[in-house]
């Protein structure tokens, strides 16, 4: 049986091992800038670069109107966006998504410190398909695999 590659598995794998380090050592109910920082520190011990508050300038019809700030970037490869909310918002896959429309990037990473530690991995499929206007991308919760995945408005929605 052949197994399917991950786009950027080992990385993801580095960070979501680092987040969970991260939460099991300081649990729920600080404030997202201490996670950040906690999770750059485990990052960059486990000797990965990390870009913090990355900015990304934002094209409509070619021209820039606007510049995005994304929490981090490592080793240029992979978004990291980390919340620290009680609960997921639907919202927050739609910012990933459009994170990695901005870039050239494939991969990108939601990290909640919620509750209980979950993260969602999508992908940019548009890189796959030669950069259409359009941007495609794909939203799991590897937490659960089967649980959560991401309308066509790319807001969050529980699977039953």
């Amino acid at each position: 049986m052949s197994r399917t590659e991950l786009i950027e598995g080992a990385l993801t794998r580095s960070i979501i091992g680092a987040f969970y380090a991260v939460y099991n050592d300081l649990d729920f109910g600080f404030l997202e800038h201490i996670y950040k920082a906690a999770l750059e520190k485990e990052l960059r011990a486990r000797g990965h670069r990390v870009d913090r508050e990355v900015r990304v300038v934002v094209y409509y019809r070619g021209e820039p109107i606007a510049v995005q700030i994304i929490d981090m970037v490592v080793d240029g490869k992979v978004v990291v966006e980390a919340k620290s909310t009680a609960e997921v918002r639907p919202a927050w896959g739609r910012q990933l998504q459009n994170y990695l429309c901005a870039t050239e990037l494939e991969v990108g990473l939601l990290l909640h410190f919620g509750l209980e530690a979950k993260f969602y991995r999508v992908v940019d499929l548009r890189s796959r398909k030669g950069r259409k206007t359009n941007c495609d991308t794909d939203l799991t919760d590897s937490t659960n695999s089967t649980d959560r995945s991401v309308a066509n408005d790319g807001t969050i929605r529980q699977e039953q």
